[in-house]
């Protein structure tokens, strides 16, 4: 059975969505954090090769762009101003900021996607099975 899924129990599943999210933002398997979650740069294996989770059904489609595109905006607006406003012609701006918007949102799009891929897996979102690690028993 090379498609069966580790148990929840036999997997080290996150404590909660932040740190689920924390291991797509790093490219790792938000369900064991033990092996990558791309293949390509934003294109997720099909399968986790240790825990055996199913990425395939995902559906991030392009909400990680959308955050991408707003947190670059957010950053680079007052910069923006600031040049503008300090005397730098518009073309001058335009010419600085652009590629440096395009370098940031590259940078940022795997690390987006693979959090939105934690979080849609997290809580169970879409096609994902929603797991969460046993209760662990208080010390006597």
């Amino acid at each position: 059975m090379p498609h069966q899924r580790l148990s929840p129990e036999l997997v080290d599943l996150p404590a909660g969505w932040i740190a689920a999210l924390l291991r797509g933002a790093r490219g790792t398997c938000p369900r064991c954090g033990a092996a990558p979650l791309f293949r390509k740069w934003l294109k997720p294996v099909e399968r986790c090769a240790h825990c055996r989770q199913d990425w395939s059904v995902q559906q991030a489609d392009d909400f990680p762009a959308y955050i991408g595109i707003f947190v670059v905006g957010h950053l680079l607006a007052p910069v923006v101003i600031a040049m503008i406003s300090g005397g730098m012609s518009a073309w001058a701006t335009l010419a600085i900021i652009l590629p440096v918007a395009v370098v940031l949102l590259l940078v940022t799009l795997q690390p987006v996607k693979g959090a939105v891929i934690a979080f849609l897996w997290w809580h169970g979102i879409g096609a994902f099975k929603q797991e969460r690690r046993a209760p662990e028993e208080p010390p006597r």
